[in-house]
């Protein structure tokens, strides 16, 4: 679409924070636009086919604490099929690798250690969650490779006080379709600009001006749902300059995690016993390593995934180096004859898309309270929403959308 010349409301970004806000907008009366640098909405949950009626979820896939989600109630009233049988992290479910006796031991440390984060939570003063491990836990690497799932980088990154924020149920279900489906449905009503890369928001008049990749407009109020690491990068200018958003999305950076699926061509001879929905860890006793999630829905494909350091070298090398990664995790694990049966068939490269440069958002030691500080208002006229801003539910689609509908309530006062 053409963009129009000014509008009440403009929304930067058709991720799950800028379709939440739309939606929220929906009957105010003001008139709406969502500004959207891609051509596609969804930002970071994105569904596409890697084989015929095989969807990989590219970006976001489980919906976390599905109790309290507000995209439960989105995906019933749309229709779209909610798998709500239980996640297999925590599940003992195949013994490659990591026996029952292990899988309990390791679990023992770790909840462990998320004891002494909650406690640490209490202190005056933050520390990096890694500050929290037991020395000389041969559990130790495992728990910082759950973290590089987590949080998308190692716990040396990571803020004690932060951690401890987030609030999970622990419950997660699937959605069978894919969750980045789910959200490009929830946009289709929305009004969106494609194509529209803005790259600077002038707050010095009036009202407000954009630029942007399609042409210059106005709007009373913006709402910026932007991904932390282009404001911090100043992909999008500010005019006057705001260095207190620079600086608090410079203290929440993206982290790294990455995904794979591969293909599995499976025998007549009931698939070498590989359950169905099994989940299977790379290693151990490393941080870099892979975890994985054993023909999802009875499909014959493997999905494997990545993170932190170990994650952003793979993507850097370029290629195919992550699902070679995979590979060669796995044929370790399950042998060698699985080097003939499972090859590439998609993965993810978030670290190198423009427009979110890195997957979701963690605080860095002493910078939890970052989060507030990107989320207030400037002037009541630049709102400010996005997964990073959400104080409870951060890296999760789910509190992307709430933190838009939050920004839109504030726009219309």
């Amino acid at each position: 679409m053409s963009l129009p010349s000014e509008v009440d409301i403009a929304i930067i970004g058709a991720g799950a924070a800028g379709l939440g806000a739309a939606h929220a907008l929906q009957g105010s009366g003001r008139s709406v636009l969502l500004l959207e640098a891609r051509d596609r909405i969804g930002g970071r949950a994105h569904t596409i086919l890697a084989a015929p009626n095989i969807p990989f979820d590219v970006g976001c896939e489980w919906l976390h604490s599905a109790d309290r989600n507000s995209f439960v109630g989105i995906a019933t009233k749309l229709g779209a099929a909610i798998d709500r049988s239980r996640a297999s992290w925590r599940e003992h479910a195949f013994d490659v690798g990591f026996s029952a006796r292990d899988h309990a031991a390791y679990y023992a440390a770790q909840d462990a250690f998320y004891e002494r984060v909650e406690a640490a939570a209490d202190l005056p003063q933050d520390s990096a969650a890694a500050d929290w491990l037991e020395p000389g836990n041969p559990w130790n690497p495992l728990i910082d490779a759950i973290s590089t799932y987590i949080n998308g980088c190692e716990l040396d990154q990571v803020s004690c006080f932060d951690t401890a924020a987030y609030e999970d149920s622990d419950i997660n279900w699937r959605l069978q379709a894919g969750y980045g489906a789910l959200i490009t449905a929830y946009g289709a009503p929305c009004p969106v600009a494609l194509n529209a890369e803005v790259t600077l928001i002038d707050h010095s008049g009036p009202r407000v001006k954009l630029v942007t990749s399609q042409g210059t407009l106005s709007a009373e109020r913006v709402i910026v749902t932007v991904p932390t690491n282009l404001i911090a990068d100043e992909a999008i200018r500010f005019a006057p300059a705001l260095p207190d958003k620079v600086e608090a999305a410079r203290g929440l950076p993206l982290g790294v995690a990455e995904k794979v699926m591969l293909a599995l061509d499976e025998p007549s001879q009931a698939h070498h016993g590989l359950p169905v929905d099994g989940h299977l860890r790379g290693a151990t006793n490393r941080v870099g390593t892979g975890s994985y999630n054993l023909r999802p829905y009875g499909r014959p494909v493997i999905s494997g995934f990545f993170g932190g350091r170990f994650a952003r070298e793979l993507i850097e090398q370029g290629g195919d180096a992550l699902a070679q990664a995979a590979i060669d995790e796995l044929v370790g694990l399950l042998g060698a004859d699985y080097r003939k049966r499972l090859r590439p068939l998609a993965q993810s490269r978030w670290l190198h898309d423009p427009f979110a440069r890195g997957s979701y958002s963690h605080a860095l030691p002493g910078h939890a309270d970052a989060r507030a500080v990107l989320a207030a208002a400037v002037d009541d006229r630049l709102l400010f929403a996005g997964e990073a801003t959400s104080p409870h539910a951060f890296s999760t689609a789910h509190g992307a959308r709430d933190s838009g509908a939050r920004a839109a309530r504030e726009a219309i006062g």
